[in-house]
């Protein structure tokens, strides 16, 4: 019954989705999510890799801002959880781990699949404890001493999982739970466990539908959710007045803050020009920029002040320099005058569109002008469309083209290849709502991420945002890394997700780091790029994805035009 009233006050508290994987010790907690489910109070995910499961958590918690429990059995389970921990610690991200043990006399002794896991994220982990085996009082009710209410662990544990404003962000939140047999066993009592779970999912319910004050858990998850999209929202988040923004706002194509007519996309190469960069004097940073190296060299720069608006205390800031000021919110000055910027900004503006007509992949012939002369012009024309549908899929081509095919609706997962560098460059202002595992910049767990982000959106009560697809963009070796993310078990929905594989055989990011220069190149093959020759379209095959291959712009343009009804991988050969 413990675990049955633990997972009940998760659902209680706002709790919506609940990711499992299959285990022995916690078969209680699995079965209590199963009964859940039965209920409809909460979403039920299955998998069998505590990796994978990890990192869909992460995309489901990128989604909504409420953490989805995993429950994993004791041993190497729990250690699998690692990269999504060490994720969701940099990326401030609310992860919820719910993992079985032995009792206290079991431990120690080498009993199978037993190790010390308890404590094994503390570096991290907003709130760990270590949960004694449930017990029962001589009435026959759950002990409830010694740190076993497991009402007062939900609590905890969700309100650290959100954080604290002004101190700890949102992140990682660890329960060792221990478990004596019989490890399960609610025979009779399944009538009595789905209406508990009813009425725990009608108040969560009513707790978000109502006007009154939210205890204090729901407060820090909504404040949660805003800070994961504070870039979405700049302006809102740092509470500045739409004047400030006449000054030049260069946002990454990952943040989800590339929109407006303020927003500069090549901003790397503006920043090395003497004539802009060169002049800049301030720069105020707003969450964690890490795709290139210009904005970090220019944060280090003696004569630029800089000012790092961070509404958490009890963190590590973003300052390459260590001399950043850091505050917790800024504000327009009273007497600014956003005229005063205009001569700035619009050498800014016409830099950067300038630089993005040359990278476009898009050049579309004058159609008016062929249709009002002759004969000759509009057969040119014809041959010239023709010979654009026919061209090979470049990086640029692949990226932009994802890039204008999204909505505001849609959701648009970047993975850390090569391909998310090239975005970056090139992509023109639009309001998107992007997700990314930047917190560590890794390809870790990437597919696993997206598909939690598409069944967090597509189940959401906002028919708009329930009828979005899920894109991602990615390179061969992160689909690799994360292929056995593939897996969906046939009892859960098939989610509409497109993933974009820009395959060109092995890792070709590193080719623009100094060890491509410096290394011999045999060495530098093997062991930075390693060569890959997979087969993708088995690949997809085996785990029951649609598979389509895209060679040229016109069976790109036309893919990104068709409705998508669920997974599909496309993997497209890249001509540079």
């Amino acid at each position: 019954m413990f675990a049955v009233e633990l997972l009940a006050e998760l659902v209680r508290r706002g709790v919506e989705d609940v990711v499992v994987c299959p285990g022995s010790r916690s078969q209680a907690l699995a079965l209590a999510a199963a009964a859940a489910e039965r209920a409809e109070a909460v979403r039920l995910h299955v998998r069998l890799d505590e990796r994978s499961a990890a990192f869909f958590a992460l995309g489901v918690a990128r989604e909504t801002g409420v953490p989805a429990p995993v429950i994993v059995t004791s041993g190497t389970a729990v250690a699998n959880l690692m990269p999504a921990v060490l994720e969701a610690h940099e990326g401030r991200v609310p992860l919820l781990l719910l993992t079985a043990d032995r009792p206290s006399e079991l431990r120690g002794i080498r009993s199978n699949q037993t190790t010390r896991q308890a404590g094994l994220f503390d570096t991290v982990a907003r709130f760990s404890r270590d949960v004694p085996a449930p017990r029962f009082a001589s009435d026959g009710d759950l002990d409830r001493a010694d740190g076993r209410d497991p009402g007062a662990l939900a609590a905890a544990a969700l309100a650290a999982a959100a954080g604290t404003p002004g101190a700890r962000p949102p992140g990682p939140v660890h329960l060792t739970l221990a478990f004596r047999e019989p490890l399960s066993g609610t025979a009779g009592f399944d009538e009595m466990i789905a209406r508990g779970f009813a009425a725990a999912s009608a108040e969560a319910a009513q707790l978000r539908a109502s006007d009154e004050p939210a205890p204090d858990y729901k407060e820090r998850s909504a404040y949660a959710r805003a800070e994961l999209s504070a870039m979405r929202e700049p302006v809102t988040r740092a509470m500045l007045a739409e004047s400030v923004w006449r000054a030049s706002w260069l946002a990454e194509a990952v943040s989800g803050a590339r929109f407006g007519r303020e927003a500069i996309a090549a901003y790397a190469t503006l920043l090395e020009d003497p004539a802009l960069g060169g002049l800049v004097e301030q720069a105020i940073v707003f969450g964690h920029p890490t795709l290139t190296r210009q904005l970090p060299a220019l944060l280090r720069r003696d004569d630029v002040e800089v000012i790092v608006v961070d509404p958490y205390g009890e963190a590590e800031h973003y300052d390459p320099s260590g001399g950043a000021r850091v505050v917790r919110a800024a504000r327009v000055a009273e007497d600014h005058d956003p005229r005063a910027l205009r001569r700035w900004l619009g050498a800014w503006v016409i830099a950067d569109r300038a630089l993005l007509r040359e990278r476009t992949t898009v050049h579309e012939p004058d159609l008016g002008a062929a249709l009002a002369s002759g004969y000759k012009e509009r057969s040119a024309y014809a041959r010239a469309e023709l010979s654009a549908m026919r061209e090979p899929v470049t990086r640029a081509m692949l990226a932009e083209s994802v890039w204008r095919a999204s909505w505001p609706h849609d959701r648009l997962v970047l993975a850390a290849s090569r391909l998310v560098r090239v975005l970056d460059g090139l992509a023109p202002a639009r309001r998107l709502e992007v997700r990314a595992n930047r917190g560590l910049a890794g390809i870790d767990g990437t597919v696993a991420t997206a598909l939690g982000v598409a069944a967090a959106s597509q189940a959401s009560e906002d028919p708009a945002r329930a009828a979005g697809t899920t894109r991602v963009l990615l390179g061969d070796l992160a689909l690799l890394h994360d292929a056995g993310s593939l897996l969906l078990p046939e009892s859960e929905p098939r989610p509409r997700v497109q993933l974009f594989v820009g395959n060109d055989g092995g890792g070709t990011i590193f080719a623009d780091l100094e060890v491509a220069g410096s290394a011999p190149a045999a060495d530098f093959e093997r062991v930075m790029t390693t060569p890959q020759s997979a087969e993708l379209a088995a690949l997809a095959a085996a785990y029951g994805w649609e598979y389509r291959r895209v060679s040229t712009r016109g069976e790109l343009e036309q893919l990104l035009t068709e409705p998508v009804a669920g997974p599909s991988l496309i993997e497209i050969p890249l001509s540079g």
